[in-house]
């Protein structure tokens, strides 16, 4: 997350309201929120069918606190606030650092009439406790049965329990900008509380994690709000509610919630095996920029492209190779980056995958056998020669890449290339490469020496875009850099 944006936050995040008043000193202008068209019967018979399948969710977990003393406190010790303190999970005053019980809040929906509830991942995790209330009143101890922290999901279960309402999995895919939603859930511990909005976007990435893909909404969502339903107006779950975007803490009409069909597919698999088994190409990628696209000869920018093929991969024994664009997906566009992690991640290991890839200016279709997810390996190449020199058209001065050298850069001592030592102040890729960077190819060219550099940008010709393949700190990353007359 960039230091200049708002902090994304997840909506059950413990949080004393004294906490909220305390962030003072700053005036936040909250913008005044566009209400959606309401029908003119109102929303009341929709939050009566589904309402009693919405539950409220309190969790007892240990943690490391810090210390907190008196004078750190915008309030005085034994005031009002001291019970949202310890309802929210806050650090008590005057407590020593150390482990500590605290409690959370949060929501959910019942899927099943037996007692099976999905909420958030950040719910329930690290519970050593957890406790459900229903809107009839009615309170159950619950236990988890598995959680997903890579989509956020959880799955628990109340025993001891029959004929509990349900609430019915809608198709997310079916929903469009533009249409009403309703969210139910428990803000703040208030309890039930209802607020209805727009779709205002979907496939949001806001960089939480590898699968982004989210609805985001303007109906208000708070902290407490997490793990509750989204519903459409026939009274299906469209998403999960999961996390906000506000630089104050509370609502302003910026939420988000997880797909409901990517909720299915991984409560389908947490019933069945307490966790979740993904797919692996095993490649890594990088967003298609309009000067990326230039430099490939894509139409468009559009896809994924790919900076990095590991060893003993999929990817690898298919063909794939860096700089390919990977389009599609067993048919399906992959018009963003981000699109690609998900799609991949739902085809059951052992399946075979159609891939449509952008390669050399045409396209091209690979069969790939999809593997089990593992963790990354490192790539390893061999050593550069030692010389030093400039290159002019990059605007930039570099080196070779040395054992000692790589080794101070983060890299394996293994690694090949040439080091960007410096940049020209009037270098048109000031804002594209790095001091530290290591270039390793031009336009598909492998270069391990400065000469070789040289070489690669001359049969380049006279591009205004060249592009290169760049290991900054151990990631790699293409760049469609810019080039000056020679």
């Amino acid at each position: 997350m960039t230091k200049h944006m708002p902090i994304v936050t997840r909506s059950l995040q413990s949080l004393a309201l004294a906490a909220a008043i305390a962030s003072a000193g700053i005036a936040i202008n909250v913008p005044t929120p566009v209400w959606a068209y309401a029908p003119p019967e109102g929303y009341a018979d929709l939050v009566a069918k589904v309402s009693p399948a919405v539950v409220f969710i309190e969790v007892t977990s240990t943690r490391e606190t810090p210390q907190v003393l008196d004078n750190q406190l915008p309030f005085p010790k034994g005031s009002p606030f001291d019970q949202f303190f310890k309802r929210f999970g806050q650090p008590i005053p005057n407590t020593p650092q150390g482990k500590q019980q605290v409690k959370g809040l949060g929501s959910g929906y019942i899927i099943s009439s037996s007692g099976e509830i999905v909420t958030n991942n950040h719910v329930v995790e690290g519970a050593t406790h957890v406790t459900v209330k229903l809107q009839d009143g009615r309170t159950f101890k619950a236990r988890v049965l598995g959680t997903d922290p890579m989509t956020d999901v959880a799955l628990i279960k109340i025993d001891n329990a029959k004929d509990l309402p349900t609430v019915p999995f809608g198709d997310s895919s079916a929903l469009r900008v533009g249409d009403a939603v309703m969210a139910v859930g428990n803000p703040y511990g208030l309890g039930g509380t209802v607020t209805a909005g727009i779709v205002s976007a979907l496939g949001r990435d806001i960089n939480s994690g590898p699968y982004d893909s989210y609805i985001q909404t303007d109906a208000a969502i708070n902290r407490g709000n997490s793990g509750g339903p989204l519903f459409n107006t026939k009274g299906e779950v469209v998403g999960m509610n999961t996390a906000i975007f506000s630089p104050s803490g509370g609502s302003i009409g910026i939420g988000f919630s997880i797909p409901a069909n990517t909720v299915k597919s991984i409560v389908a698999q947490l019933r069945e095996h307490g966790k979740v088994s993904r797919g692996w190409l095993g490649v890594q990628i990088q967003q298609v920029t309009p000067n990326l696209a230039t430099a490939l000869g894509l139409p468009k920018p559009e896809g994924a492209l790919v900076a990095d093929v590991q060893p003993n991969s999929p990817a690898l024994a298919a063909g794939l190779k860096n700089g390919d664009v990977i389009v599609s997906v067993n048919g399906k566009t992959v018009a963003k980056m981000h699109q690609l992690p998900a799609l991949i991640a739902s085809i059951p290991a052992g399946n075979t995958a159609k891939l449509g890839v952008f390669r050399n200016g045409s396209m091209r279709n690979f069969d790939v056998k999809i593997g089990q997810l593992k963790p990354k390996k490192t790539r390893i190449a061999s050593i550069a020669e030692p010389q030093s020199n400039r290159a002019d058209p990059l605007g930039v001065t570099v080196e070779p890449l040395t054992p000692s050298l790589a080794q101070q850069l983060g890299l394996n001592e293994l690694a090949e290339g040439v080091v960007v030592t410096s940049i020209d102040p009037n270098s048109p890729n000031q804002d594209k490469l790095k001091t530290g960077d290591v270039i390793e190819e031009v336009a598909g060219q492998r270069v391990t020496s400065p000469s070789q550099l040289e070489d690669a940008l001359k049969k380049a010709g006279n591009k205004n875009v060249v592009l290169l393949l760049v290991n900054r700190r151990g990631v790699p990353l293409y760049i469609g850099a810019s080039t000056v007359p020679s």
